[in-house]
């Protein structure tokens, strides 16, 4: 198979969806790999290094797409892109459809086989690709939230742990999975007082086994959600169903009653945002304020640090490529269920489920026509 790795284009994404050392094993499996110039530069991988293990240094995105028979990258395709693709061709990247209707449709006339990320499963029923860059993004949260409390950055002038003699900061984290565990983690080891919410109590009993003293379970519903909004003085949103918008918990009249000059990391953005008031921002313009509440929604966090985003994503990427190159992506997801649930396109057909009740589109249930 031929396996295209472009640049990314989206605004301020330092990462790379393949290092030398993926573009090595596909070369030695057999495969061809076109690498867009300096496409690993800025997570600290040269030209060079992919010439070395047997890659071609393509000159161009054109050149890549056109000569690719799958493409991996790392975040949603850019118009740009899009206007690439072909027909039946693979691309192996984030979507985050159930977000962007627009992308969707496009997407969907385009006619490829978008096999997401964030919906592939293992045999845990967790998410491999999402996992790694959500451990990032948790733990980005509280640091981007903690020098927006900052009051030259329109925050309340809050030091997250306090000092002797001053209380440390409220910090609530909705969503007790992989981006809320890691929050607050971080902000429990930054000495702030800490509230992880959830609606999956066997989740909660394990977080209060495992989370240090200043971090406090308690069980999600809308009471009990405005009520520690209240005494919030930093909010992580980090709520997720798989494949579909992310529920609204935050609506704009609880802000009103939020403390003046909070502040709100929404990482659910990327599918949507659990917070009304919430849209997507860039790491240029990275926050606004609302009913004095300042939003940060930037839609790819991880990608200010793109070394450590690159490896971690990549290291989980891999097999998943390698696998599909082999095999085509029919047989791999006929052999491996947890991959299936990646495909969310098919030639124009959404079949992914939560996709398409999301936006109201047909779901086609995925046929895997051919497989061997």
């Amino acid at each position: 198979m031929r396996v295209g790795v472009p640049k990314e284009i989206k605004p301020d994404e330092y990462r790379v969806g393949m290092m030398p050392v993926g573009a090595d094993q596909l070369v030695r499996a057999g495969h061809q790999v076109f690498v867009e110039t300096n496409a690993g530069v800025a997570s600290g991988f040269a030209d060079d290094d992919y010439k070395r293990v047997g890659a071609t240094i393509a000159k161009s995105a054109d050149e890549v797409f056109g000569n690719a028979d799958m493409i991996v990258k790392v975040k949603e395709p850019q118009a740009a892109e899009i206007g690439r693709f072909r027909r039946g061709q693979i691309v192996f990247t984030y979507f985050h459809f159930a977000a962007d209707r627009e992308l969707t449709q496009a997407c969907i006339r385009s006619g490829i086989v978008a096999i997401a990320y964030e919906t592939i499963k293992d045999r845990k029923g967790t998410l491999p690709l999402l996992t790694p860059m959500s451990e990032i993004a948790g733990k980005m949260s509280i640091q981007e939230g903690a020098k927006y409390l900052e009051k030259p950055m329109m925050g309340r002038g809050i030091l997250l742990g306090g000092v002797p003699g001053v209380e440390p900061a409220h910090v609530v984290v909705l969503g007790g999975g992989v981006v809320g565990t890691n929050a607050a983690k971080v902000a429990a080891g930054l000495g702030a007082n800490v509230i992880i919410m959830d609606v999956n109590l066997d989740r909660l009993r394990y977080l209060d086994d495992v989370m240090p003293a200043n971090v406090h379970t308690v069980f999600s519903d809308p009471h009990t959600v405005r009520a520690h909004l209240l005494e919030a003085d930093l909010v992580v949103g980090a709520v997720l169903i798989p494949g579909a918008t992310a529920p609204r918990l935050v609506t704009r009249d609880d802000l009103k009653a939020m403390k003046n000059g909070s502040v709100i990391v929404d990482v659910a953005i990327d599918q949507g945002g659990c917070v009304e008031t919430a849209r997507p921002t860039t790491h240029q313009n990275p926050t606004y304020v609302v009913e004095g509440v300042v939003h940060y929604c930037v839609t790819n966090m991880p990608g200010a640090v793109g070394r450590t985003s690159t490896i971690a994503l990549c290291n989980a990427t891999l097999p998943y490529a390698l696998r599909i190159a082999k095999k085509g992506y029919e047989r791999a997801a006929e052999e491996d269920p947890g991959l299936a649930e990646g495909i969310n396109l098919v030639e124009g057909r959404v079949t992914h489920r939560a996709v398409a009740e999301s936006l109201q589109l047909k779901h086609e249930p995925l046929q895997l026509r051919g497989a061997a």
